[in-house]
């Protein structure tokens, strides 16, 4: 099984060069589920209604988010409540039950449970406790899925590094999401998990995060509040994974996509 994984996709952007590189993508890499981390997904900023079934009917799968989930809150929920959508909140976020955080989608004979976890080190919210969520939902789901991926949206490498250990084995893929930046440190572990810190981003090259770089470095120089705006670049970065996942559920291979895109 093949796994096509985009790191956060941001705004207008990202979802033009989705609908432009998806059916080429899928062909390329042979993929049998796609999933994105939508936290920006609405002019790179949380979800809304319209911007999720956008991109799912490009043909992503699985949606998954994080600490901008709520930025477009009354969306978000009606989003969740409704379980066609196929979008995941953090698990560990205590507002909701934890089943809003994960989901197993059946690929041709296999069930592959999808998790989305949000990380606690450097985040003004306070979210449950990343590691005990992912035991429960394991434990819940035992014996009911062949292949699992976390998206683990988090801050601090270490705290990503941490849990891609703790899962070590007992998942196909921990990948981490929120940065923007993609790291190199892809890996199988010892264990047969894919590992690596960030995915980064889909979303305007030319910019902070997807960001118009004079707004955040007048920001960071005047520390004044700023408004966020889209950067208006054309040349679109498409930071993604691949993963080989083999009938055992164990990771054979996974491959980072860094390539550059005008739309």
């Amino acid at each position: 099984m093949n796994i096509l994984f985009f790191g956060d996709l941001v705004g207008k952007p990202a979802r033009k060069v989705i609908k432009k590189i998806l059916p080429v993508y899928k062909e390329k890499y042979k993929a049998d589920l796609v999933i994105a981390n939508g936290d920006n997904l609405a002019h790179g900023k949380g979800v809304t209604g319209n911007t999720v079934k956008e991109v799912i009917q490009y043909g992503v799968d699985v949606i998954t988010c994080g600490d901008h989930v709520w930025d477009n809150k009354k969306q978000a929920i009606e989003i969740l409540k409704d379980r066609e959508y196929n979008f995941l909140c953090p698990a560990n976020l205590p507002i909701f039950d934890i089943k809003k955080g994960y989901k197993i989608v059946e690929v041709g004979e296999k069930k592959v449970l999808i998790i989305n976890l949000i990380g606690r080190v450097f985040f003004q919210k306070y979210p449950d406790c990343p590691f005990r969520a992912v035991d429960k939902i394991l434990e819940d789901n035992r014996n009911n899925f062949d292949t699992a991926v976390v998206d683990f949206h988090c801050e601090a490498t270490s705290e990503k590094r941490a849990l891609g250990f703790y899962l070590n084995s007992r998942v196909s893929a921990v990948l981490g999401t929120h940065t923007h930046i993609q790291t190199a440190d892809q890996e199988i572990l010892n264990g047969g998990t894919a590992y690596i810190s960030d995915v980064g981003m889909v979303g305007p090259a030319d910019s902070i995060l997807g960001c118009k770089k004079d707004v955040v470095i007048d920001q960071m120089l005047t520390q004044v509040p700023f408004k966020y705006e889209l950067s208006d670049d054309n040349d679109i970065l498409v930071n993604a994974v691949v993963l080989e996942i083999n009938n055992e559920g164990k990771a054979k291979k996974i491959k980072r996509i860094n390539e550059k895109i005008l739309v």
